[in-house]
């Protein structure tokens, strides 16, 4: 008897670790070249959206990466992220004070990025306008940084 509950115990164990397994393979890694770093070195902050947080600049992101700068072009791996729509926010933290500097206009000070290369025009990109999709497997986003904004809509 104790025999059976052994291996029954073994094989919901085997099961339950098959089930997690899939579950992984079923999430995707985001693999981020960001490029057209400033020489002013800094931390390059990276936030990955989905729809419902990205309007929102207070919102934590869905998954996220600080990374410090030696170059023109860092790259971040990010694990684990499930499938869908995302939105990629960059920039470069050259003061490295944990926010981006504004001028008083609300101009950014500091290089930044979206994905899909976006250029904002007097205000933030829309979602739809950045939003790429994330597949289960190794997916890769290129991303340039730009120093201030576009006046031309």
């Amino acid at each position: 008897m104790g025999r059976k509950i052994l291996r029954l115990i073994m094989l919901a164990a085997s099961a339950s670790a098959t089930v997690s397994s899939a579950a992984w393979a079923a999430q995707g890694d985001l693999v981020v070249h960001v490029r057209n770093l400033s020489p002013a070195g800094g931390i390059l902050r990276l936030g990955v959206y989905d729809e419902a947080n990205y309007p929102n600049d207070d919102s934590n992101p869905v998954a996220s990466a600080d990374a410090d700068i030696s170059g023109a072009e860092v790259t971040v791996v990010l694990h684990g992220i499930r499938p869908g729509d995302y939105a990629i926010e960059a920039f470069q933290d050259v003061h490295r004070d944990g926010k981006m500097d504004t001028s008083l206009l609300g101009i950014p000070q500091e290089p930044f990025g979206f994905s899909r290369d976006v250029r904002p025009s007097l205000a933030k990109p829309s979602f739809s306008s950045v939003k790429f999709t994330i597949s289960p497997g190794e997916n890769i986003q290129t991303i340039h940084l730009q120093s201030g904004i576009s006046l031309v809509p």
